[in-house]
């Protein structure tokens, strides 16, 4: 396949099974090539069907091992799983800094586990703008299950819900995660609350805490609280059950219609994004980037000696742009 295969070319093969294709298709993805909207067009009837599942969770807390034991689990159920992986970036490249986890490296050899870093790229979510897009794509090649593994950046973890059919919010024994999650708003996202780590001591105080944070706090599913699961991800204690759980919870969100209503949400979000993204690129073409600039650093001065607010600011540097 070569470097300028077009939109077409790349999108039969990765349906065909091409790994090659698969991680060409996500590198345009990242690169936001110009061939992105018609790679898009042509995946979109093959969307929809994988479950896609996102972890987070403070650093520390066992996330990679957690994702990679769950990886063993449902491949052991027959399930083919793709491990989407957003690490910090690097300030040099821009690239994931944590490569293709090397601690999944038992799976290198199976043609029904894809693993793929993506970088942030300074995204304070956690998540690349691009993990919407290559979700589409590992959703389009064919895959069961989706794991969404992010960087774990505090408040700002509540980003994964918007890509996930189902969110698991990680803890940890002697973490205070309790506490942080409380705080950072990531219980009204959790559908599985697991706490990692089982075996540490204090590990069921963590859990008597989150219960009763469970049981005070407030969703948009009243009729779904959050599990909480036990686990040991490095022994692999508790997986089955966080397995189970995890298909209770798609059980209810089908039998509900919370899962349509969520990928719908999702589908909202990201055409917006697109399309602002598209609308500021269509601006900086119809005005030049040093007039631009200028115009800014004006109102700018303005802004910064009281001379005007920014509402107002924003008014003039949209009249100027129409």
């Amino acid at each position: 396949m070569t470097e300028h295969s077009t939109a077409t070319e790349l999108v039969g093969r990765l349906v065909a099974g091409d790994r090659r294709a698969l991680a060409r298709a996500i590198s345009r993805v990242e690169n936001a090539d110009p061939d992105l909207p018609g790679i898009m067009s042509a995946l979109a009837s093959r969307t929809g069907r994988a479950r896609v599942v996102g972890l987070t969770g403070a650093p520390g807390v066992g996330k990679s091992t957690t994702t990679d034991a769950l990886t063993r689990a449902l491949r052991a159920q027959g399930h083919s799983v793709a491990v989407l992986a957003v690490d910090p970036s690097s300030p040099f490249s821009g690239g994931a800094l944590l490569g293709d986890r090397i601690r999944m490296q038992e799976h290198a050899g199976d043609r029904q586990v894809y693993i793929r870093s993506m970088a942030s790229r300074g995204h304070l979510g956690g998540l690349s703008w691009a993990a919407p897009h290559a979700l589409r794509v590992l959703d389009a090649a064919g895959f069961d299950v989706i794991l969404v593994e992010t960087v774990g950046v505090g408040q700002a973890e509540v980003e994964i819900a918007r890509h996930a059919d189902t969110t698991l919010v990680l803890s940890a024994p002697g973490m205070g995660d309790g506490v942080q999650a409380a705080k950072a708003g990531v219980l009204e996202v959790a559908d599985l609350l697991v706490v990692n780590k089982a075996d540490r001591e204090g590990a069921h105080a963590t859990i008597r805490e989150l219960r009763q944070m469970v049981s005070q706090g407030s969703r948009e599913e009243q009729d779904w609280k959050p599990r909480i699961v036990s686990l040991v991800a490095a022994r692999g204690e508790g997986v089955d059950e966080l397995v189970d759980r995890i298909t209770e919870h798609e059980r209810y969100l089908r039998d509900s219609g919370m899962l349509h209503r969520r990928r719908r949400q999702r589908a909202r979000e990201e055409i917006e994004a697109i399309a602002l993204a598209g609308l500021r690129t269509r601006l900086g073409a119809l005005w030049d980037g040093a007039q631009r600039q200028a115009m800014l650093d004006k109102l700018a001065d303005q802004v910064a000696t009281g001379g005007t607010d920014p509402y107002t600011a924003a008014d003039t540097l949209l009249a100027e742009l129409s």
